[in-house]
């Protein structure tokens, strides 16, 4: 399936802004089923210049700066990819790729947990204690293969959690998204990565896109996609495996890769710095169209 991705943020500002500075990790990234066939970026007002550079994670950022007076900024991000097939269901893993093994190698094998060892221990937006440990622990058994007990974890957060839209923001802790039962794509991510880093594993956080689903006899509205987060975990002797806890799905073609990090902080779409006292409003348009 080939994709057509915009992605319009606008900002109003009620006084000028005489500079701004922005990161943007918006680009899909090229894998062995994705291809990102073309990127572009418009930015009004136009900046002097945009820098393109690659992270520590291999996600390809964009920075700009503004140095003129304005009132408002638009940055539209405009690209085609290509998702190649979708997901076949469980992984063919090994009869010994049980939890207890799983957990045992990451134990003894020094070299494994050094090469993912920013994946393991807490992040500035993962942490976790016993309660945290607590939830999880009757979906990570050690006669049950790893693969499945992830599976299990994010079919209990789908199950026990709501996703209510603006219920939380990007700097609420995962105690409190635990606490209310409620949250967004983002939460249940750093959740379910809280959980899997709890027991020892390796998880970590994928930003994207999904393609949505109008109600059948409806016409898709224009910029009402979004952005969108799951969580992807490694499986010894196998490699990453993704899944998506907000809808208790194994992603698809449907779900388009932009970048990874060990949590929100490393792969924000936008980030900027402004200079200004006055407020300001931010709207976000997303469209993934296939073609």
């Amino acid at each position: 399936m080939k994709y057509r991705l915009t992605h319009k943020t606008e900002y109003q500002y009620t006084v000028p802004v005489n500079n701004y500075h922005s990161l943007l990790c918006l680009t899909p990234r090229t894998l062995p089923n994705q291809i990102c066939h073309s990127f572009s970026i418009n930015v009004t007002p136009e900046p002097a210049q945009i820098v393109e550079r690659t992270d520590f994670y291999g996600n390809k950022n964009h920075y700009f700066s503004i140095h003129t007076p304005h009132k408002n900024l638009t940055v539209l991000t405009s690209s085609i990819v290509e998702c190649l097939s979708e997901a076949m269901g469980p992984p063919l893993i090994s009869a010994d790729g049980t939890c207890g093994a799983a957990r045992q190698r990451f134990v003894t094998d020094r070299s494994l947990k050094i090469s993912l060892m920013e994946y393991i221990t807490p992040s500035p937006l993962v942490k976790w204690d016993q309660e945290i440990l607590d939830f999880a622990a009757d979906c990570f058994r050690d006669d049950v293969s790893l693969y499945e007990c992830v599976r299990n974890l994010c079919r209990k957060i789908y199950t026990e959690f709501d996703f209510v839209s603006d219920f939380t923001t990007v700097n609420t802790p995962i105690k409190e998204v635990l606490a209310s039962k409620k949250g967004v794509c983002q939460d249940f991510s750093h959740l379910a990565i809280a959980c899997i880093r709890s027991f020892g594993f390796a998880a970590r956080y994928v930003s994207g896109y999904l393609e949505t689903l109008p109600p059948p006899g409806k016409q898709k509205l224009q910029g009402s996609d979004a952005s969108h987060a799951w969580i992807s975990v490694f499986i010894p002797d196998y490699g990453w495996c993704d899944f998506d806890p907000t809808n208790n799905v194994v992603p698809g073609e449907r779900h388009i890769i932009t970048a990874w990090g060990r949590d929100y902080s490393d792969v924000p779409p936008l980030k900027g710095i402004i200079f200004s006292y006055g407020k300001h409003e931010l709207s976000v348009e997303v469209d993934v169209i296939p073609v």
